[in-house]
């Protein structure tokens, strides 16, 4: 009897050593994947780091490359374009104007009707419309026609007091956010198309000139006075509301910037100067790259697996269409390596794109003290339930160290236009201010990533120039900013080329 419970104590106590080393174990893996977490993390923001001198490098590279751009054509990565816009909007243009938006699957006709000097824009409308699929694949007239159609209904329902006056045309200025080379100011041709469409019959033909035949086939008399890219379009939005706009970057899906360069520094530029002296180059700018830019492994692995490997890196780095997913890319490693979300990889979270920028914003803005935004994310877009408060901390870190390393890269760029217009340090005939024109939905919606962007250009310029320095948000720069250098560029006011 006091055998069997010896026996007893001893294989009970076997079985206690047993549990407490299945516990012991149990919390060495869990410190050692809390541990790898920490050290995926803090090697992850080693990596995004902007100190204030790389940015200073980044700004300085992006001068030269502008530099190169401008000397000749496919001498840079930026392709800086010659917008042919040298008549920005000054505030006295008056009349209506029309503008065709087409920046995808969607477009836009707007009227603008403006007040010259005193009146500013007396009035504004738009319709919108969808392309159908089969017409982006179809044939080029079949998409013109439709284009031109939708446009003949807006115009045949207008008031009687849009009409122009006798023996005078119509205006439009056309948005093209497709890649073209332009040859003047209302004419250009297409480079390729993008964004799902493909009309073979379209490529290498003068768009300006498809739409004005449509136009004629519809019984609209209305004259293309400038075709325009998005970016321009801001440029011009802003201009005509404040006169000292002389930059504008667009940050949303993808990101760009334009500025107003002095004619005389445009070596590639053959043609006559024109009077005012100036011309507005689209740099193109998501496809800057350096060796200075801080790459990580998730951003060159999303790059090789992207449709465009080797272009387009800056935007890649800081625009709205990549952020969510280096983040997920971040987070599939913790989940693998580190079991942040449990023993078993979320299936979810290893969909490309899953994860967007909208929602990475919500997570990076959440203030609840249980972080039940970034819960319910999670939940709801990767299926994680009953994440940790330590998890949900971390997930919010990273969103930091993703959207800080944009915005601040994206500071450096703006740096490297003032930089190159000469603008980045005190002239003897006093301060001389620059309003940036912002546009798009990351700079618009991502409050995080807007507040990072503007305070680190004003650390990198220094207290005295940085209180010149205003950025200005253009809301539907492309649109207005169409209609507006129409009417800047209509063939009815005093030639100023």
């Amino acid at each position: 009897m006091k055998k069997a419970t010896v026996g007893a104590v001893v294989v009970g106590s076997a079985a206690a050593v047993a549990v407490a080393a299945l516990i012991v174990r149990h919390r060495m893996r869990k410190s050692n994947k809390k541990g790898r977490a920490m050290s995926i993390l803090k090697e992850f923001e080693e990596k995004c780091a902007t100190p204030d001198a790389k940015l200073k490098q980044v700004a300085d590279a992006m001068t030269v490359e502008m530099h190169a751009g401008l000397a000749s054509e496919g001498g840079s990565k930026l392709k800086m374009l010659i917008s042919y816009v040298n008549n920005l909007p000054t505030g006295d243009e008056g009349g209506v104007f029309y503008a065709l938006d087409l920046g995808g699957t969607n477009f836009r006709v707007l009227r603008v009707q403006l007040g010259r000097k005193d009146g500013g824009i007396i009035h504004q409308e738009f319709a919108e419309a969808s392309i159908p699929p089969n017409l982006m694949v179809g044939s080029s007239e079949a998409l013109f026609d439709y284009i031109a159609a939708e446009l003949a209904k807006f115009v045949a329902e207008e008031e009687e007091k849009f009409h122009p006056p006798p023996g005078r045309q119509r205006e439009l200025g056309f948005t093209f956010s497709f890649p073209i080379m332009q040859t003047s100011i209302n004419s250009g041709t297409l480079i390729r198309w993008t964004k799902g469409f493909s009309i073979d019959d379209t490529v290498g033909k003068d768009v300006v000139a498809e739409l004005t035949k449509a136009m004629q086939r519809q019984g609209i008399a209305m004259r293309v006075s400038a075709l325009v890219n998005d970016t321009v379009g801001t440029l011009a939005g802003g201009r005509f509301s404040n006169k000292d706009v002389s930059i504008a970057v667009i940050l949303g899906t993808g990101t760009n910037a334009a500025y107003v360069e002095r004619a005389q520094a445009i070596p590639k530029w053959h043609g006559p100067l024109p009077k005012s002296g100036e011309m507005v180059i689209n740099m193109e700018w998501g496809n800057f790259r350096s060796s200075h830019l801080p790459l990580t492994e998730y951003d060159h692995a999303m790059d090789t697996d992207s449709l465009n490997p080797g272009e387009q890196i800056f935007e890649k780095i800081c625009s709205g269409m990549y952020l969510g997913e280096i983040l997920r890319r971040v987070l599939l490693r913790m989940a693998v390596e580190a079991g942040i979300f449990g023993d078993e990889v979320p299936s979810k979270l290893k969909s490309s794109f899953i994860l967007r920028t909208p929602e990475m914003s919500a997570m990076h803005h959440d203030t609840s003290s249980d972080l039940r935004v970034v819960g319910d994310k999670l939940k709801d877009i990767l299926e994680i339930s009953n994440t940790s408060l330590k998890t949900r901390r971390l997930v919010v870190e990273l969103c930091n160290i993703v959207a800080t390393r944009g915005a601040r890269l994206a500071a450096a760029g703006v740096l490297g236009i003032v930089k190159k217009m000469g603008r980045d340090t005190p002239r003897e005939t006093g301060p001389e201010k620059i309003v940036v024109a912002m546009d798009g939905g990351l700079y618009e919606h991502y409050t995080e990533y807007r507040k990072c962007l503007e305070n680190t250009l004003v650390e990198l310029l220094g207290a005295e120039m940085s209180t010149n320095i205003v950025f200005q948000h253009a809301n539907d720069g492309s649109g207005i900013g169409a209609a507006l250098l129409a009417a800047s560029n209509s063939m009815y006011v005093e030639d100023k080329s």
